[in-house]
């Protein structure tokens, strides 16, 4: 018997591959009773596979953009805090060797608060990203690096996130007083005798700075989940991450 279940089952797992995903999913369902049937592995299935990892990713990008939407998501996590723009660092300096500090902790305060208040506009993009996986995709996210999902929807989102985020940004720079608060920084350094004028685009300078601090969070997520099956918060999660993890071994 199992002489003849053996070459059907890899018949059926080739034909698979090359199927339309509703046969595809039929022919998981079939091989899933045939492995049940012989004794076999309980493997996850391609839907399986898929299902889990979205529901992965849709949950870590969700906690991590909630988290950072809160009021000190950037300015009260040290990882990502937004500083001085690097090519601004002699202008605090300056400022704050002649008394300004007050002006500089307010600049600080305003880009982050900034931040936090756009960080809700990658939802939808990293959303479309989960949904266009394909299942070359979800097996390299699965079996790759501890932080290959992250690597992914970097890949697949930072460009949108770039131009998404950049009106939200500016309005939440003026909303919050940043644009003001720069601009005064520049007009007191700017009348230092002899100091180097600095030309930083704001908008574009909190727009990486908080795309950046996004993906580091979503790494933290990601790796947690990875690392600790506590994490797995549902019967799917715990087969599909279980897999990955025997395959690594």
């Amino acid at each position: 018997m199992k002489s003849l279940i053996i070459p059907i089952c890899f018949g059926l797992v080739f034909a698979s591959i090359f199927l339309p995903t509703s046969a595809s999913a039929q022919l998981n369902k079939v091989l899933d009773k045939v492995s049940a049937a012989t004794g076999g592995s309980s493997n996850p299935s391609q839907a399986e596979m898929a299902n889990g990892l979205k529901e992965a990713l849709e949950k870590g990008t969700g906690q991590s953009i909630d988290r950072l939407n809160l009021e000190n998501g950037f300015l009260g996590n040290p990882a990502i805090k937004l500083p001085f723009p690097e090519e601004a660092i002699q202008v605090e300096r300056s400022l704050r060797k002649i008394g300004l500090g007050n002006l500089c902790d307010q600049l600080i305060t305003s880009i982050n608060r900034a931040a936090e208040d756009a960080v809700k506009e990658a939802r939808p993009l990293f959303t479309q990203a989960i949904k266009e996986m394909t299942f070359k995709d979800v097996q390299g996210i699965l079996l790759g690096s501890d932080r290959a999902a992250t690597d992914y929807l970097q890949r697949s989102t930072t460009d949108g996130l770039k131009v998404k985020f950049a009106p939200p940004i500016q309005a939440s720079l003026q909303k919050v007083g940043a644009t003001a608060h720069w601009e005064t920084v520049m007009s007191r350094y700017n009348k230092i005798p002899l100091v180097k004028p600095v030309n930083t685009d704001l908008t574009a300078y909190v727009t990486d700075k908080a795309l950046q601090g996004l993906f580091v969070e979503i790494a933290k997520e990601e790796l947690a989940l990875r690392k600790n099956s506590n994490l797995r918060s549902s019967p799917l999660l715990q087969k599909v991450f279980g897999f990955a993890d025997s395959q690594k071994k």
